[in-house]
């Protein structure tokens, strides 16, 4: 145990006394356990069950709906009201194209794979149906995720479920709304799993930022200046007499989760610069243009940034990551551009930042380790509208799937003529939890938890897509 205290007194009814601003050891966590004893207690339950697998999810979310014909299904054959507007480009599968807005991934095909029957089945602006499987417990894959594998990760402390909105990479940002949950439980409020499975959100929206937020007096900001401070001289002691050598390495981590915590993952500053030029997307479109249409106000050009960081967070052991990117309600009905205008610029950015992503991990030798999933609450009606958008539609909806041990190079399943339903076997949101699910979790494992209750049998049910396993 180690104190930290104040070089300024506070006067108390026996006089005055050193302010004590922190005590580790004696930090009591969830019924009186200490955090070195908690940390122990979920290093063990992760031995002993064996239910987490060294994986994690990026899930890319399209707020708005992207066009599935626009996006990897162009039906160049179809009648000219049905095919995609800006044309297509040939992958490196036989006979397989994209729309012309995703050159790079139509190179990568080996490192990706499209399901072309698969559909939300809503047509609905909500996050709820795709993101939660339409499990009965309303939460979202990564909330699961996180009751079962501890709402932080038992080695540095970093958070399990963790969204990555526009503002968490650029200062004084701020969206209005860049999320869309349609009420889901986890985000905008606890719900059945409760309050500690919400996700944590960077970019300073979601409660356990707001609390770290510094609304405090001079005085006050002396004082955690000075707590600063003191850590540093704390460690710099403690390392030089090696005091904490014969701690054992639950105690050691606590400190380091205490003295350092999980900061250093959302600063992109400490990248390779080069590295960030490869990601940065602000080149595509600017805010403004975007932003002056309602439909699109909550789009942004920062997605690279946004996928680069979510490597970041994989990396420092985060189970799942969510990123939002927004602007993809494409009526072309004055509140988006008319004849699919900003789908050019806004599909390339896609094309940037998830080829950009999938280089790095690749680089990284993550490929194994982190699955990639891009996909949006719905897709858009095959037949344009008098304006030249495309309105709601859930028989079809944009998913692409990279890396995480899941067989790569191949599209599976096909759409009908012009793009309105499945031609083959309609796979839907919980088939796609599943897979994740089998991605993340030995789900056989999970079955024998009896503590895990609801959550074990909502896991452990739908079938994996075919072939991707």
């Amino acid at each position: 145990m180690f104190s930290v205290l104040s070089n300024r007194k506070d006067r108390t009814c026996q006089g005055f006394s050193r302010r004590e601003f922190l005590r580790v050891g004696g930090l009591g966590l969830l019924g009186g356990l200490t955090l070195p004893d908690l940390l122990r207690v979920r290093a063990h339950a992760a031995e002993t069950g064996r239910v987490v697998k060294d994986k994690s999810v990026v899930f890319l979310f399209l707020n708005g709906g992207p066009s599935h014909i626009e996006f990897f299904d162009p039906k160049m054959d179809a009648p000219v009201e049905v095919r995609s507007m800006n044309g297509e480009v040939q992958t490196d599968l036989p006979g397989i194209t994209f729309g012309a807005s995703f050159p790079r991934l139509a190179r990568m095909t080996d490192k990706i794979s499209i399901v072309r029957s698969y559909a939300s089945g809503q047509a609905d602006h909500t996050y709820l149906i795709p993101a939660s499987g339409g499990n009965p417990l309303k939460a979202s894959m990564g909330s699961l995720y996180a009751r079962i594998a501890g709402v932080n990760h038992p080695q540095t402390g970093m958070p399990n479920n963790i969204l990555v909105l526009p503002e968490a990479v650029q200062r004084g940002l701020r969206m209005q709304g860049n999320f869309e949950t349609g009420a889901l439980p986890t985000l905008t409020a606890p719900g059945d799993l409760g309050a500690s499975y919400r996700a944590f959100d960077p970019s300073g929206s979601s409660e356990i930022q707001r609390n770290m937020e510094m609304r405090i007096s001079p005085d006050r900001f002396e004082d955690r200046r000075y707590l600063l401070g003191a850590f540093d001289t704390l460690r710099s002691d403690l390392d030089s007499r090696g005091t904490m050598a014969g701690n054992d390495r639950f105690q050691q981590q606590a400190f380091d989760v205490i003295s350092r915590g999980v900061a250093q993952s959302f600063d992109l500053s400490r990248e390779d610069p080069r590295l960030v030029a490869r990601y940065d997307t602000s080149g595509y479109f600017t805010n403004e243009y975007v932003q002056s249409y309602y439909d699109m106000r909550r789009a942004s050009n920062l997605l690279g940034k946004q996928m680069l960081m979510a490597r970041r967070l994989c990396e420092a052991g985060c189970g799942f990551v969510t990123v939002s990117d927004c602007g993809w309600d494409m009526h072309a009905n004055e509140n988006s551009p008319r004849n699919l205008a900003a789908l050019p610029a806004m599909a390339g950015q896609v094309d940037h930042a998830v080829s950009a992503f999938l280089e790095d991990i690749h680089e990284r030798g993550l490929s194994e380790k982190i699955l990639l999933v891009v996909t949006g609450e719905m897709g858009r009606t095959p037949r344009r509208n008098g304006n030249g958008g495309r309105d709601h539609h859930g028989n079809l909806t944009t998913l692409l799937l990279a890396g995480g041990g899941l067989r790569m190079g191949q599209v599976i399943g096909r759409s009908d003529r012009i793009a309105s339903a499945p031609a083959t076997e309609r796979f839907g949101p919980p088939n796609l939890m599943a897979t994740i699910m089998h991605t993340l979790l030995d789900i056989g494992e999970v079955r024998v938890q009896r503590e895990l209750g609801r959550v074990a049998n909502i896991v452990s049910e739908g079938t994996p897509i075919p072939g991707l396993l």
